[in-house]
């Protein structure tokens, strides 16, 4: 039985920073008439095409570019229910152009909460959400600096608190506005959802329907393509991506910034540095850096060994970033496409070789759109199309049990300046290239110290022995 092409069809992108996302985004557009919406939080930014990775004008080939470069630096990046908003409005006008939409950006919890229809943030924690009307008028507290909002949730909720990292301005400003409607701690009314139903008064009904909820439908039919490319290489062109950034002018760009800032700080605007602009990868990293070459205060030296040290930072917050990205596709979107019946929507495509873009990319993704378009031919099974596929498309089983509060604990290593809220990201971490590498020069470092020191007490013993 033949299928009718979809009526009002939507393409997203998705996968980790680096991996080709809209270079593919562009030759599905050039092939199907598409414009591109831009799903990258980052992206939104006017300005800082360096640190905020935008795609150049000449990479664009004149294929329209929407939400990239639309928001100012003074403001802060949008909450997921803005972005949904703002996208189907840019969606309904590219269709009514009689275009294509294709989604693109590495902001996955925008994309999934695009793709699906009246997904509540209180189905998932992890998920931010827009504040109730008049939330902030009648508890200020929720305007604070975001140090304030942790000391706070810290107070009132320990648990919650020792959950997020200390940055994520919006799941702490939520967990205390949790508190702060309901009079109990979200650590409680989450935990009390795995054993009963909780009302939205934050009551808790331990005799209701306790089965799972329909899974929430899409909201149009839309094929995705996941780019993936396997730790190691992407790993390597990460790290090469880093160095490009500073040749093309990485440092302008933090300078612009930092002075932002300070003609902020003159007008009397005070600015909150843990969001925003301000958290994008490679500027609180050349911060230093770049401080000290304006400053001409530093050695040829010492500026090489703060040089040396941000680069190592930007590629390790880099790697973190693309791993972060990639759990939650296997952790959050496939399962979610699971629940819905909607897993042959999703199709891995292996871009590990990237001097074989063309052919291991491009051409199949070309092939399944236009059989998803058109109807033309039955579409595969995702998971046949190659064993890596096989591997990472069956949705993974410990989704429920990951984000358990007994798992919940929060550290912190000083040592690479990097913050992990799961055990399970804490032992990927420790046991990863970047930190045993910096753990080798630190011990290293330790080490010499140690000897310098050991040397110095005996050359002093020798002195105080030797007579007058």
């Amino acid at each position: 039985m033949t299928r009718p092409p979809p009526k009002s069809p939507l393409i997203a992108v998705i996968g980790a920073t680096g991996t080709g996302k809209s270079q593919l985004a562009v030759e599905l557009s050039k092939r199907y008439n598409g414009e591109i919406i831009n799903g990258d939080a980052m992206q939104l930014y006017a300005g800082l095409p360096i640190i905020t990775n935008k795609i150049t004008v000449e990479e664009q080939q004149g294929i329209p570019h929407h939400l990239l470069g639309y928001i100012g630096l003074h403001e802060q990046t949008w909450v997921v229910g803005t972005f949904v908003k703002r996208a189907l409005s840019m969606i309904e006008e590219i269709r009514s152009r009689g275009k294509l939409p294709i989604l693109v950006g590495g902001t996955h919890y925008y994309t999934q909460s695009l793709l699906f229809r009246d997904r509540l943030a209180e189905e998932d924690h992890n998920e931010p959400k827009d504040f109730v009307p008049d939330t902030k008028q009648q508890w200020p507290m929720l305007d604070e600096l975001t140090e304030v909002l942790l000391n706070e949730l810290r107070r009132v909720d320990p648990i919650m608190a020792d959950r997020w990292h200390p940055n994520d301005r919006r799941k702490i400003q939520r967990s205390l506005e949790i508190y702060l409607q309901t009079g109990r701690k979200a650590s409680d009314i989450y935990a009390e959802q795995r054993k009963g139903v909780v009302s939205r008064d934050g009551s808790v009904d331990l005799d209701a329907d306790q089965s799972p909820p329909d899974a929430p439908p899409m909201r149009f039919p839309t094929l995705l393509f996941w780019l993936h490319a396997d730790s190691d290489n992407l790993r390597d062109r990460l790290d090469m991506r880093v160095e490009k950034m500073l040749a093309d002018g990485l440092l302008e760009e933090v300078k612009e910034l930092s002075a932002f800032a300070s003609s902020q700080a003159t007008d009397g605007v005070e600015i909150d540095q843990s969001r925003g602009i301000w958290v994008s990868i490679g500027y609180k990293e050349f911060q230093a850096y770049a401080a000290a070459l304006q400053e001409g205060r530093l050695s040829v030296r010492q500026l090489e060994k703060l040089k040396a040290e941000a680069i190592e930072r930007t590629q390790i917050a880099t790697r973190q970033y693309a791993k972060r990205q990639l759990r939650w596709i296997r952790i959050k979107l496939v399962n979610a496409l699971a629940q819905a019946d909607a897993s042959n929507n999703l199709y891995l495509l292996n871009g590990t070789d990237i001097s074989s873009f063309g052919p291991d990319v491009v051409a199949p993704a070309l092939e399944l759109a236009h059989s998803f378009l058109t109807a033309s031919s039955p579409m595969p099974n995702p998971t046949s199309l190659s064993a890596i596929a096989s591997e990472m498309l069956i949705p993974r089983r410990d989704y429920d049990h990951a984000a358990t509060p007994e798992k919940w604990t929060r550290q912190h290593c000083e040592l690479c300046d990097v913050t992990c809220v799961t055990e399970d990201q804490w032992a990927m971490h420790v046991n990863g290239k970047a930190h045993r590498k910096l753990s080798s020069k630190a011990k290293k470092a330790t080490a010499e110290a140690i000897s310098q020191a050991t040397a110095d007490v005996a050359a002093c013993n020798k002195n105080v022995e030797r007579p007058p």
